[in-house]
């Protein structure tokens, strides 16, 4: 699929992108503005190793990049739930096929029916995941979560963002404030597109049309093609700058 016909290269650059359901295509068709806004935010995202070699969960600075940049748009994070409400209609009198009642002779409230499903952000009806570094496990609430509101017809189509599998190269040669190789806590049970694919693969989505985004070495200062260029250059020219 020619991705580059819906974003700029710029984008496609720094980001891998896997399209389930048509996602893509109903994003830039659909929501051109909210596909304008996570775009925008995709292109301001930059990283720092500083920012990687952070403690997980709420001392990670990355999910705050992608607040800093949506909630201005209005995106917000949003939590359903809700009850299933079932009612029985008797049929008007014996006979098998007679015509049923038009009210319920007994209603049934089965409370909580729908609850605790979380997505980092909503907009309109476009549904907005990231998953850094967490247990993989998460990806099954995650796409649960988006399958739910789909079924529910809150939302028309999913993205979900996570780390891209040529960060391990990364990983492997950084290390943390202890000493220790990053890979150790960026391990292959956490949320990486290997794990997520596999389940998208699996249809644990549902019917719910979904993008999944990886973010990939450009994101990372110092780590893009540019630097690659540029190493080749002082290692031609046996100088420190260029």
């Amino acid at each position: 699929m020619g991705f580059d016909k819906y974003m700029d290269e710029d984008i496609l650059n720094k980001f891998e992108f896997y399209n389930y359901g048509h996602a893509l295509e109903i994003l830039h068709d659909a929501f051109e503005e909210e596909w304008k806004e996570l775009q925008d935010c995709f292109r301001r995202l930059k990283l720092t190793l500083a920012d990687i070699k952070k403690a997980g969960g709420n001392e990670s600075p990355i999910p705050k990049k992608f607040d800093e940049i949506l909630y201005p748009y209005g995106w917000r994070e949003i939590r359903i739930s809700g009850d299933l409400i079932v009612k029985k209609y008797p049929r008007q009198t014996v006979q098998r096929r007679g015509r049923f009642a038009e009210k319920p002779f007994e209603t049934e409230t089965i409370e909580g029916y729908i609850d605790g499903h979380n997505i980092d952000f909503l907009k309109n009806r476009v549904a907005f995941d990231l998953e850094w570094n967490s247990k993989d496990q998460t990806f099954d609430r995650d796409l649960l979560a988006m399958r739910t509101y789909f079924d529910c017809g809150l939302i028309d189509v999913g993205v979900i963002v996570t780390r891209a599998e040529e960060l391990n190269e990364i990983f492997k040669q950084e290390k943390d404030e202890n000493g220790q190789l990053l890979i150790k806590k960026y391990g292959a049970s956490t949320t990486w597109m290997g794990k997520l694919i596999y389940r998208l693969d699996s249809r644990r989505n549902g019917g719910c049309p979904i993008l999944a985004v990886g973010i990939r070495k450009e994101c990372i200062e110092g780590y893009g093609r540019l630097n690659k260029y540029y190493n080749k250059l002082t290692a031609v020219y046996g100088r420190e700058e260029i």
